[in-house]
């Protein structure tokens, strides 16, 4: 079915704004230097899949990137993995950072939970990024080596990302709120020259002290030079090492006179190290490249984005989600990245709408469950908050409701363009993203993103309009990894996402790409509900069940039994003060059928006290699905990858009990 432009048209963008959108000025760039004309966004999309050296080419020179060397090939291939891009060049990430350096406006903008702003100058951050590398190139770190970091989403570690990048450097983070074995598990895969560590950190009004795992992680990684600290909570002895031990206020926040400078490396230099959840092996150490980032950021930021100078830009994320470093890339464009550090909920649901109002932000980034959760709180920001600043409002990390997005116009500010975006670690960006000049339709992100072939195909390999299929991309992107680090063969690069479909990129979600353009993601496909043939997102049962105000959260499996038959469980975590009576249990199982099909009706209803998730956000749907079919937790998990470990114990307990 394709969607019906007039009944579901949530938002479209003024003359003005669409005029004076970064979107509209490349359309007219391309024209007045490339002779290329578009009609419509579509046929922009074509050309950047068809021409994409073209494409790639055509952004380089729009954001005018600084480099040295002849651009001797734009892209080597069009085939998958294996593609080399802007050979023959080099160039520095950080270096596009701070070319946009203004005494006119702050380079950071910083709050917590205890609620303070402060502010960042360029002056300042180009000072202290300086001493910072001054610190690591005395220390002996050269192009190609590995810093490691522990930090919270604060000045320091942008700082220390900066710093680490200017020299060529490479640079992996992880947040404090995950384990040590977690930890451990990605940073010895890339065995780090400097680790770069809080010793404390707050959360949700509580003090957490550190510095016994900051010692673990530093005792058990063997490469390690030197650990650089910082924070308040320190009972550290640094005679427990044979390295050195530095104080980030003796090294950084001192007087220094020091100068920044800018090693350009190769296109495909090692930019950072991101990694994937982990939640049933080593995590993949996810490599990318300054250019390839580079660039990516400048079209899904700003053309995409619509990120300009002035702005102030945020997203909500810890240090250990991708989000984290697509806020620092907001700067590539001019804008003022805004940090917060702390809960969304801690000391009200308000938080982060009074950050937007005391800080003007211009994007105000969350994720989908942020969304939902301040709509069942009934809070309703634009009759508490000045959010005259806000142009864009996005969403990530899970598929937002109708009724999230109905909320959003309805409760935050009826003229705001909502930019839901999809993609993932794996490129630091995203496969479906925002635009500023198209409508926002319910149920649907915008579009295909610019240079990103990505198509829904059936169970043959087909691609296919208006129905589910699986998410694939037939063509290379900068941005994709250059290896998962320290792998020799490549082999598990190419099972993650070429197995399926040779030389295709095989994403892992199940999509819907309507007449117009939009997108709809349904679902992780390998954790698609395959009831009796038909294959049934598990979005649509979230959905659904969720925007009951008795549901605070929902998880759905479907286990095939042995005799041919189905299981399909749904288990519910239920608001305070609510219970799941029959009467609710036929509510939910009633809205199902009527809404999609007898076949998305659950065969059980259960209540559990907290659904399983993953560090970075992720439900933990086929971990749970294994556990009740009898997998032992300890192997389709890790402790250390998961937010709330001890909640698959309740499944383990309901197997065991139906197998007694």
């Amino acid at each position: 079915m394709s969607l019906n432009r007039e009944n579901n048209i949530l938002w479209e963008a003024t003359e003005s704004f669409n005029n004076g959108s970064e979107m509209a000025r490349f359309i007219d760039w391309l024209k007045s230097e490339k002779q290329l004309i578009f009609n419509d966004y579509e046929s922009l999309w074509q050309w950047s899949v068809d021409s994409n050296d073209q494409f790639w080419l055509s952004l380089w020179e729009f954001y005018e990137v600084i480099y040295e060397g002849v651009i001797e090939q734009v892209v080597t291939t069009d085939s998958m993995p294996g593609a080399n891009w802007f050979t023959g060049t080099i160039l520095n990430y950080a270096e596009h950072i701070f070319r946009n350096a203004a005494d006119t406006r702050p380079a950071l903008i910083y709050s917590d939970e205890a609620g303070e702003i402060h502010e960042m100058s360029w002056r300042e951050l180009k000072s202290k990024v300086a001493t910072l590398q001054h610190f690591l190139l005395k220390e002996g770190v050269q192009e190609g080596d590995r810093v490691a970091a522990f930090l919270c989403n604060t000045p320091e570690a942008t700082i220390a990302m900066l710093a680490t990048v200017s020299i060529g450097a490479v640079w992996s983070m992880c947040s404090p709120d995950f384990g040590t074995h977690s930890v451990l598990d990605r940073f010895n895969q890339i065995e780090p020259t400097v680790l770069i560590a809080t010793t404390g950190y707050s959360y949700n009004g509580r003090n957490y002290n550190k510095s016994e795992a900051v010692t673990e992680i530093a005792q058990q990684l063997p490469s390690l030079k030197h650990l650089l600290l910082t924070g308040q909570d320190n009972t550290i002895a640094p005679q427990s090492f044979s390295i050195p031990v530095s104080v980030w206020e003796e090294v950084v926040n001192t007087e220094h006179d020091c100068v920044l400078h800018f090693k350009r490396v190769p296109f495909s230099s090692p930019l950072w190290v991101l990694y994937s959840s982990g939640t049933t092996g080593i995590p993949k150490a996810i490599t990318q490249s300054h250019g390839g980032i580079l660039l990516e950021h400048f079209k899904f930021l700003g053309l995409h984005g619509n990120v300009q100078p002035g702005d102030r830009y945020f997203w909500y994320s810890t240090t250990g989600w991708v989000m984290w470093n697509i806020l620092q890339s907001s700067m590539l464009l001019g804008a003022t990245a805004v940090l917060y550090e702390g809960s969304v909920s801690y000391p009200s649901m308000s938080k982060l709408w009074d950050l937007a109002e005391s800080v003007q932000l211009t994007t105000f980034g969350v994720s989908a469950s942020y969304i939902h959760s301040c709509m069942k709180k009934g809070i309703s920001p634009k009759e508490t908050h000045d959010l005259s600043s806000l142009k864009c409002i996005g969403s990530t990390g899970s598929v937002l409701s109708l009724s999230g997005a109905q909320w959003i116009y309805e409760h935050v500010k009826k003229d705001v363009w909502l930019a839901s975006v999809s993609g993932g670690t794996d490129i630091c960006s995203g496969f479906v993203a925002g635009n500023p000049m198209l409508p926002v339709y319910a149920n649907a992100l915008q579009c295909k993103a610019l240079g990103c072939g990505l198509y829904a195909y059936d169970e043959n390999g087909i691609p296919v309009m208006n129905e589910q299929g699986e998410m694939v991309i037939t063509k290379p992107m900068p941005s994709m990894p250059i290896y998962f680090w320290g792998e020799k063969d490549g082999k598990r690069y190419h099972e993650s996402y070429f197995d399926t479909y040779p030389g295709v990129w095989r994403h892992g979600d199940n999509i819907i790409i309507y007449e117009n353009g939009s997108v709809e993601i349904t679902g992780r496909s390998d954790a698609t509900l395959n009831r009796m043939g038909v294959r049934i997102g598990t979005s649509e049962i979230y959905q659904s069940v969720e925007k009951n105000p008795e549901i605070k959260d929902s998880l759905v499996v479907n286990i095939e039994l042995e005799n041919g038959g189905f299981y399909m469980p749904l288990f519910v975590v239920l608001n305070d003060k609510s219970a799941l009576t029959e009467d609710l249990k036929t509510k939910i199982k009633k809205a199902l059928r009527s809404e999609y099909s007898p076949r998305h009706v659950p065969d059980e209803i259960i209540e559990v006290k907290e659904i399983p998730y993953t560090l970075s956000g992720k439900k933990m749907e086929i971990p749970v699905k294994r556990i009740l079919k009898g997998d032992a937790i300890d192997k389709v998990s890790s402790r250390d990858a998961m937010k709330n470990p001890d909640s698959l114990i309740v499944f383990q307990q309901l197997h065991n009990k139906d197998h007694q």
